[in-house]
């Protein structure tokens, strides 16, 4: 349950002027966590946008460090918010925000995502969704000026992520694309949408798709041509990322020996269990076998939300009645189906005062229309209870004792998705997975994960490639992955393109596990018999999101 209040210190009150901060410059962030105030704009995605954003950042950190630590809570924040605020201006000084493209987190993809989380159902929600449609067109025009200056700089993307992303422009940019169809639905969810209002998103929605278009003409015609050849980042910006999906330093050449280990561990473990589920099998068997039975598939994308819905909401009752204290306030978790069609599967968590609920939103590629219980049910886990909405919702109720930034925008990919997957192994140990196709399909999954570790340093860093055949390349990887996840063609090309553009972040679950692991069996070995789990995951979630270095300090301090 939620701590009692603890009164402010001026740590706390730099994190939260922090917090205002960033909403002010980045209004998205706002709408991120649940604060409308600004929703009717975009932040500023030119040089200038950028500037003001490292000045703010050096203000902050120079505060941040002359404050006087009141308390533990304290001292965490210094070190997390520090260290992250530093790591925002070494990625300044690298010009990593010059080269700012990839196919699933950059701003090509933000401009456009932030109106998935805007509220719809009155007509003020709409007012403020036209003036933000309207800032599309400076903000889609100021990401280009700043993708203009890396040109200048011999600072860019890789081209393989510049042809990519042209593609998804094109389609934001067609007359039915995301914006009008967006703007059709004004008047579904019963507000008042008159002629003026209607006009207004009519034209925000034409000029907003045609800003996307003028992307996708630069992107192109401009920056393709002069885009860099290789879809290795190299060791230094590779090392710098890492530590930005971590919150941590670690060894990557010992992690990926430590990878291509964890990889024949798990297909092992698949083996085995293939065995158990048709006598002799191989796991393409054992797989083949289960995509034939009718009773584990999903048929339409409907389907897949009631299913998502129904597991999600099992797990929520059954768990929160034995295993954890999940407060009625995150006892909601809507499951739902994204309105695009990237691929990707991902977690909203709720705003500050619960009136927008967690959400788990999929979303299905183009032509994907058949799903597999078996293959999905640990992802249910992953994104739900007990994975990212009972680590994120629970930091959002301890309001008590955590600041805005620690509750709601503290953290790192490694901690979240660490602990998802670690959630996902403590689900098989409490009986959920009891089901061999269940439990293969949660190893599918880790199996990805562990080939992520390899794929993402081989590749980046030109290591050797585990078949012996030579140095990694972008090529290879498809390949790689195709060998190790059974997944549809679509996916596999996602996957990969979002790896070779997105360098450390995917090896950030696996690694986080990893870290996670690690400190729970520390924790048992310093507490011996007296080691409680429960007591060891209030504990560590109770913080809220941290550098998985931090986390470390806090819990073995």
């Amino acid at each position: 349950m939620a701590a009692a209040e603890r009164t402010p210190t001026d740590v706390d009150r730099i994190a939260e002027d922090w917090v205002d901060t960033l909403v002010e410059l980045n209004p998205a962030v706002g709408t991120y966590i649940g604060r409308t105030s600004h929703d009717d704009r975009l932040p500023d995605y030119s040089p200038a946008g950028h500037d003001a954003v490292v000045s703010a950042i050096r203000s902050t950190l120079g505060a941040l460090r002359s404050a006087e630590p009141a308390d533990g809570v304290d001292r965490i924040t210094v070190a997390d918010l520090g260290s992250e605020l530093s790591l925002d201006l070494e990625s300044d000084a690298a010009g990593l925000h010059l080269r700012d493209l990839n196919v699933i987190a950059s701003p090509a993809q933000e401009i456009r995502e932030v109106f998935d989380l805007m509220p719809t159902a009155a007509t003020e929600d709409w007012e403020r969704i036209a003036a933000r449609l309207g800032a599309v067109p400076a903000a889609v025009d100021g990401y280009i000026e700043t993708l203009r200056l890396g040109i200048e700089r011999g600072t860019v993307p890789a081209v393989r992520q510049v042809r990519e992303v042209a593609v998804q422009a094109r389609r934001h940019a067609r007359p039915d694309g995301f914006f009008p169809s967006f703007v059709a639905g004004a008047a579904d969810d019963g507000a008042a949408i008159d002629a003026g209002l209607e006009r207004a998103l009519a034209a925000g929605a034409e000029g907003a798709a045609s800003a996307y278009g003028r992307l996708a003409d630069f992107l192109e015609q401009e920056l393709a041509p002069r885009a860099g050849s290789a879809d290795a980042v190299g060791r230094e910006i590779y090392a710098l990322q890492s530590r930005r999906f971590l919150g941590a330093t670690i060894d990557l050449d010992e992690t990926y020996e430590w990878g291509i280990e964890e990889l024949a561990r798990m297909v092992a473990e698949q083996e085995s269990i293939a065995r158990e589920i048709v006598p002799g099998a191989s796991v393409a068997e054992a797989i083949a076998h289960l995509e034939s039975d009718p009773a584990r598939k999903l048929v339409g994308t409907d389907a897949l939300q009631r299913w998502m819905q129904e597991t999600s909401d099992r797990a929520v009752a059954e768990l929160g009645a034995t295993q954890f204290d999940i407060p009625a306030e995150i006892r909601t978790l809507e499951c739902l189906i994204a309105p695009t069609q990237e691929g990707g599967i991902y977690y909203t968590g709720p705003s500050d005062d619960y009136t927008r609920p967690g959400r788990m939103w999929w979303s299905v590629p183009e032509g994907v229309t058949e799903f597999d219980t078996w293959r999905e049910k640990t992802t249910v886990y992953h994104e739900g209870v007990p994975g990212h909405h009972l680590q994120i919702g629970q930091a959002v109720v301890n309001r008590g004792q955590l600041n805005t930034w620690r509750r709601q925008l503290a953290g790192t990919s490694g901690h979240a998705e660490g602990w998802a997957l670690y959630a996902e192994r403590l689900m098989e140990e409490l009986g959920y997975l009891d089901d061999p196709a269940d439990r293969l399909g949660m190893l599918d999954g880790q199996r990805v994960r562990a080939a992520r570790v390899v794929l993402d340093i081989g590749v980046h860093l030109g290591k050797q490639r585990p078949d012996g055949n030579g140095a990694w390349t972008g090529e290879y990887a498809f390949e790689f992955l195709g060998d190790n996840v059974n997944m549809p063609p679509e996916f596999v090309r996602f996957e990969v393109h979002r790896y070779l553009g997105w360098p450390g972040q995917a090896p950030s679950y696996k690694v986080g596990q990893r870290i996670w692991e690690q400190l729970r069996d520390e924790s048992r070995r310093r507490a011996g018999d007296a080691f409680d789990i429960r007591e060891f995951h209030s504990r560590a979630l109770g913080l809220g999101g941290l550098g998985l270095d931090t986390l470390r300090s806090a819990l073995l301090a």
